[in-house]
């Protein structure tokens, strides 16, 4: 299906920017798509604005085949699948909005995340935490919410694996173009996910590579995609307390698992427990209850 003007601009805009790109996304949401990028490439937008702008003059050809084929889809904020109530307070929040998403699944993200909550924690997770994961995002599924996630080993692992197993949808936020498969070992998993309708998630151009600055920038969508987080084992210094974080920012709950005092990899949800930034939970019911989600 060809793009549409809008499309095609915002199409530009991620490959031109690296995301997060705040001030590229409040000149786009000030003019429109069209008109920004039009002053974008005649350099007469403010020096913010270009100063975003990395790849100035990006080959679209190849991002285009894609679309062309049906392989990939690129959701924005002028589709009826952008989930404009998820992301709508990124921007007034600090978070860097994106300007569009590619989606690799024939779901519409928009009502997958209708009804959703994330489930994230550390990569390195106990046998405790995987079980744990596993079980809460098995019942939140059987209770019709979709299991948000980062899609890596560990926490995220066992979560989507726990939703699979309920039959029901996940969406997975990846650090790296759609086309792409991050872990590789989870190819066979993120493919699972896509058949039984569920969507893999990015802001990143197709063939972009995770980098450090990427899996960071992803976590504020794991949090803003969601109604709630919850955080199942997480280090002092889990990258998983930014998703918490982020959660926090947009006014959403956090809830975290208590794990033993003795335990390194539950020390950062323990923490947030502590200090009255997450909420305590012991089952999916905690959650649907305070959500309202049943």
């Amino acid at each position: 299906m060809p793009l549409t003007d809008p499309q095609h601009a915002r199409l530009f805009l991620l490959y031109a920017a690296e995301p997060p790109a705040p001030a590229v996304h409040d000149f786009v949401a000030a003019h429109g798509p069209v008109e920004a990028v039009e002053r974008i490439r005649g350099g007469t937008a403010p020096p913010a604005v270009l100063a975003e702008i990395t790849r100035p003059d990006p080959r679209l050809d190849d991002a285009l085949r894609p679309v062309d084929a049906g392989t990939a889809t690129l959701v924005t904020p002028e589709d009826d699948a952008w989930p404009l109530g998820r992301l709508a307070g990124m921007a007034s929040h600090g978070l860097g909005a994106p300007l569009a998403l590619w989606t690799r699944g024939s779901a519409s993200l928009a009502e997958l995340t209708r009804t959703a909550v994330t489930v994230t924690g550390t990569a390195v997770s106990t046998g405790y935490g995987s079980t744990v994961a596993a079980d809460l995002a098995y019942e939140l599924a059987q209770a019709g919410v979709t299991i948000v996630s980062g899609g890596a080993f560990g926490i995220d692992e066992s979560a989507l694996r726990g939703a699979l197993a309920a039959e029901g949808p996940a969406v997975v936020v990846l650090p790296c173009g759609v086309d792409l498969d991050y872990p590789m070992a989870h190819t066979p998993l993120f493919a699972e996910i896509v058949r039984t309708g569920g969507l893999l998630v990015s802001e990143y151009p197709l063939g972009a590579l995770p980098t450090r600055a990427r899996f960071i920038a992803r976590r504020r969508l794991l949090a803003a995609l969601a109604a709630a987080t919850v955080i199942v084992e997480a280090g002092q210094r889990s990258a998983a307390l930014t998703t918490a974080r982020a959660s926090r920012h947009l006014g959403r709950r956090v809830y975290g698992v208590p794990g033993p005092i003795t335990s390194a990899a539950s020390a950062g949800v323990n923490e947030l427990l502590r200090t009255g930034d997450a909420t305590a939970i012991s089952s999916a019911a905690h959650i649907t209850y305070q959500e309202g989600l049943r």
